[in-house]
């Protein structure tokens, strides 16, 4: 018999205060993008109901060499919620995390909502407020990463902790496409990439994130951040590890994965 999803989203939830899970294959198949955002909005309606706050979305697999790595074609999503933001500068605490990762991203923050589900990129270019240097720290609920499309989105998109810098830019005058990422764990580089990494444009990242969001009923809205996916390779944390990102012409921020 199947596993329900309800059941699926326990067990997950479950994992957050415990131990990493096996992969959901009793009841996701590796490509079910229905099943698996229908287990994600369980959580999700069960985290707001104690009392969560949801301040924006991320935008995951929009490197196309990790689509073709989990054998699909398009992006995927998560909420980010309130107490998932890790000050600039500040530290998260190992023991709030599985098996986490970082990686640099751009983000924005938004100054007008974004309603259409046939949102283009200059649509969410007029709506942005700021632009920042990020973090994304992910974590995934499936134990030693082995993860299928349907896994990730079910576990949220793979998200844990965000940061982001505290100083943000006007969008005018940014060339996000050849914006350089450096990385680095404790001075060592360890990442790089450029915006075009996501989807070809950051812009156009938030661009499928406004139309997917649109056209599920849930779109985006002013003051939402909004993670536009990872501009190079992501990097195992471990204790006392202090990160940084830098995006050329926007910004730096960090964070120090252990007391603040």
């Amino acid at each position: 018999m199947t596993t329900s999803h309800d059941d699926l989203a326990r067990r997950l939830r479950a994992a957050y205060a415990g131990a990493a899970v096996p992969p959901l294959r009793d009841g996701l198949e590796p490509t079910d993008a229905a099943g698996a955002y229908a287990v994600q909005e369980i959580n999700t309606r069960f985290w707001l109901a104690q009392g969560r706050r949801i301040v924006g979305r991320k935008a995951g697999l929009t490197a196309k060499a990790v689509q073709v790595q989990l054998g699909v074609d398009q992006p995927d999503f998560g909420a980010l919620f309130d107490d998932m933001r890790v000050a600039d500068g500040g530290g998260l605490d190992p023991a709030k995390c599985l098996q986490p990762k970082a990686e640099a991203e751009i983000a924005f923050v938004l100054a007008a909502d974004l309603p259409d589900p046939e949102t283009t990129a200059e649509q969410v270019a007029a709506a942005v407020a700021t632009v920042h240097a990020a973090i994304e720290i992910v974590d995934s609920r499936i134990a030693d990463w082995k993860i299928t499309f349907a896994d990730t989105v079910a576990d949220n998109g793979s998200s844990a902790f965000f940061v982001l810098a505290d100083q943000g830019l006007p969008l005018a005058g940014l060339d996000l496409e050849v914006a350089a990422m450096e990385m680095t764990v404790n001075g060592a580089v360890v990442s790089t990439g450029i915006g075009a990494a996501a989807l070809g444009n950051p812009l156009k990242a938030a661009a499928w994130l406004a139309q997917t969001l649109a056209a599920r009923g849930a779109p985006l809205k002013a003051g939402d951040v909004l993670l536009a996916g990872a501009l190079g390779p992501m990097v195992a944390l471990n204790a006392g590890d202090t990160v940084c990102a830098k995006v050329g012409g926007i910004g730096e921020c960090s964070f120090t994965y252990g007391a603040a």
